[in-house]
């Protein structure tokens, strides 16, 4: 996945937004103002670290070398995944999605009920 296609990816969920609050060469991606991805779009690798099931990231780490507890983040909830090729565009698409997904279930209720009828 290209850096170019990971922030649109990104882009394409309801009500997400690309913001810069660190520095300008790192993408904070965020959904009813929660992260639920950041990426510095411009390094090689790319890696993007993800929201995850503490349960499920524990497994994705043993089964996968291009998967790690997350960068600067909370290691129990966050993974940092290299986006080289290693794991498979549409795994790493999933990935993402479900990282979007653990932060709008998060979310109050209307909020929730509005992101479903955007």
């Amino acid at each position: 996945m290209s850096p170019e296609e990971l922030r649109t990816f990104c882009l394409s969920f309801n009500d997400a937004v690309e913001e810069f609050p660190f520095t300008p060469e790192l993408s904070v991606f965020k959904v009813a103002g929660k992260v639920f991805a950041l990426t510095a779009l411009d390094s090689r690798p790319l890696t993007v670290n993800l929201k995850c099931d503490p349960d499920l990231a524990v497994q994705l780490r043993a089964a996968h070398p291009e998967i790690v507890p997350g960068w600067h983040m909370n290691k129990r909830h966050w993974n940092t995944v290299t986006a080289d090729g290693a794991l498979p565009e549409r795994q790493l698409k999933e990935l993402i999605e479900d990282s979007y997904d653990l932060v709008v279930a998060g979310l109050p209720r209307a909020q929730r009920l509005r992101l479903d009828r955007a």
